[in-house]
C-alpha cells in the first residue's frame, strides 16, 4: 500500500478495535464513500460542495484515506473560489482517488482475510 494514498497506522489502529469486524468496516466505507462522490457530483453550489466535501473528507480521514481527505479539505474550503474549471478537476481528483482507495481497500480486505 502506498503511504500517499493510506495511513497503515490508523488502518492497524481500525483493525484492532474492529477485530473480526474490520472487513465489514472497509465494505461500510467503500459503499459509504461512492454515494458520497455521487453527493458531490450531484452538487449544484458552493455550499453543497464544501458540505458533501466535508463528509466524505471525515470518513475518509478517520479511515487514514490521507489523500482523498485531503483533497476533499481543499475542496471543502475553496469551493466558493474555484472556477468551473478547477472545480470539475478537483473532482476528477478526487473520483480517481476514490477509485484507488476503493482498489487499496478491497486488496486490504483480501489480505485480513486469507
Amino acid at each position: 500500500m502506498s503511504d500517499t494514498h493510506l495511513d497503515e497506522a490508523v488502518l492497524g489502529a481500525l483493525q484492532d478495535v474492529m477485530e473480526q469486524e474490520y472487513p465489514l468496516l472497509l465494505d461500510t466505507f467503500l459503499s459509504d464513500a461512492g454515494a458520497r462522490l455521487k453527493q458531490l457530483q450531484k452538487a449544484t453550489d458552493a455550499d453543497g460542495l464544501a458540505q458533501a466535501a466535508h463528509s466524505l473528507k471525515g470518513s475518509s480521514s478517520n479511515m487514514g484515506a490521507v489523500r482523498l481527505a485531503e483533497l476533499c479539505r481543499q475542496l471543502e474550503q475553496e469551493a466558493e473560489q474555484l472556477s468551473p474549471t478547477a472545480t470539475a478537476q478537483l473532482l476528477q481528483d478526487i473520483a480517481q482517488e476514490v477509485v484507488v482507495v476503493q482498489r487499496l481497500y478491497t486488496a486490504e480486505r483480501q489480505r485480513f482475510l486469507s
